[in-house]
């Protein structure tokens, strides 16, 4: 499931670009770990097909690209009379402790396989506040779960790691297809219909299967807990929970990913270009630039390019009231990095003014943009590195490095890569508007016409 905006990691994560696609820890995304550790699920008893990757369509491309990078393909829709065992679980989520990771995760598929729905609980280590929590009794055949518990306060919560019936809920279930489809159709039979007429009235576009965007937005928007997994206990589908002690962490908010990451002998964490002293228990993340931090104290400091964030690590679930601010006055930094990513590559707006902007872009090796016009703005391209194959009106010309080209107001265009390696350029825009909505497409690979 890769669907989520992260917005407690802004300003790192935007809906554009959000914390399942960042690298937070590790050399690999947590979308790529994600998929990296269900790949080895396999055993003698048990077959891993390929990932099947449910996200939000604008994000499509990263999802394809980060699996590209793995070595990895997507799977298509599952369908044809099969009825596999589904885990089902979280791009957003780190785990340290891969073998036990496998384990756990392995006994939990084994008892799904015989019609039980199974949720990996974590094991607590701390009374935490921020994570709904599951109880769980034992049994002759491991756990079973007898109730799902709201996030609690700080005294509820150290009952619970003193009791040690109570663990975490981790967002991770292991179940076959048919149960859960059974499943909605007892509890929620709207969920149901809804989302299988969305299906229906699907395409595909490559890799890609696009639900009927009319009757999904018809789906209720509810969480699994509240639609189906509180309503199993007691019921004719045998809910039973698998514990896991694996060093997991859902990186929720600032406070988590300081929690995970290696610290000094004060407590600190860094990442990037950073400078920290006389300061204790304190986050500084890096992008773009050197970062010094002089006697902080439990604080968080994130810096991007276009955006700041100073909060107190106790504060950092809060984060997302500044992303609300930010939408309520439609400020883009809620959306996009100054660094976008596309299908084709990417742009960075490296400077602007009234009347002008400058991008580098990289066009990736084979990609092309679309067949375009901008009513507003001429631009001026010129090579930094690579090949490039520009489309100027009724000419097709190729440019090298330190060659350059203009394109008029009015002019139909389009720059394409046809070489082995990444294609960089500078592009100066000018004109009365420079916004990314003054385009018209003509010709697009990526289904954006």
């Amino acid at each position: 499931m890769a669907g989520g905006s992260g917005t407690r990691l802004w300003p790192l994560s935007r809906a554009g670009y959000p914390k399942q696609f960042l690298i937070l820890s590790g050399n690999t995304s947590l979308f790529q770990q994600a998929a990296d550790r269900l790949a080895t699920l396999g055993a003698e008893d048990i077959a891993v097909s390929a990932p099947l990757v449910v996200g939000n369509e604008e994000h499509r491309f990263m999802v394809l690209d980060q699996l590209r990078e793995q070595h990895m393909s997507p799977s298509a829709v599952l369908q044809g009379g099969t009825d596999p065992v589904l885990v089902v679980a979280p791009a957003d989520q780190t785990v340290t402790q891969a073998d036990a990771f496998t384990t756990a995760v392995q006994t939990a598929i084994r008892q799904a396989q015989d019609g039980a729905i199974v949720i990996l609980g974590i094991t607590p280590d701390r009374p935490e506040t921020g994570y709904g929590y599951i109880r769980g009794q034992a049994d002759g055949n491991g756990l079973r779960v007898e109730a799902f518990v709201e996030k609690p306060d700080a005294d509820t919560a150290q009952r619970y790691l003193d009791e040690g019936s109570y663990f975490w809920n981790s967002g991770m279930f292991v179940l076959r297809a048919s149960t859960w489809i059974k499943a909605l159709q007892r509890f929620r039979p709207d969920i149901e219909a809804a989302t299988r007429a969305s299906f229906d009235g699907r395409s595909a576009d490559g890799a890609f299967v696009r639900p009927a965007k009319d009757a999904f937005a018809q789906v209720p928007s509810e969480s699994i807990d509240y639609a189906v997994m509180e309503h199993c206990p007691g019921s004719e589908f045998p809910l039973r929970m698998v514990p896991l002690d694996a060093g997991w962490n859902d990186l929720g908010a600032w406070e988590a990913v300081w929690q995970v990451a290696p610290k000094d002998d004060d407590g600190n964490a860094s990442r990037g270009d950073a400078i920290i002293a006389d300061s204790r228990n304190t986050l500084v993340h890096a992008t773009s630039r050197l970062v010094s931090a002089v006697g902080l104290d439990n604080i968080v400091v994130v810096e991007t390019p276009d955006a700041v964030l100073v909060a107190d690590r106790s504060k950092s679930q809060d984060v997302k009231k500044i992303v609300n601010s930010l939408t309520a006055s439609q400020r883009g930094e809620h959306n996009l990095h100054r660094k976008v990513h596309r299908p084709w590559g990417w742009y960075d707006s490296i400077d602007m003014g009234e009347r002008f902007q400058v991008k580098r872009i990289m066009v990736k090796p084979g990609a092309s943009l679309s067949l375009q016009m901008h009513h507003h703005r001429a631009e001026h391209w010129i090579v930094v590195s690579g090949t490039a194959e520009v489309v100027n009106g009724d000419k097709t010309i190729l440019l090298t490095e330190n060659q350059s080209t203009y394109i008029p107001l009015g002019q139909v265009h389009r720059l394409s890569n046809p070489g082995k390696v990444p294609l960089e350029i500078i592009e100066v825009q000018s004109g009365s508007y420079l916004g990314e909505d003054d385009i018209v497409r003509y010709q697009d690979t990526y289904g954006r016409n």
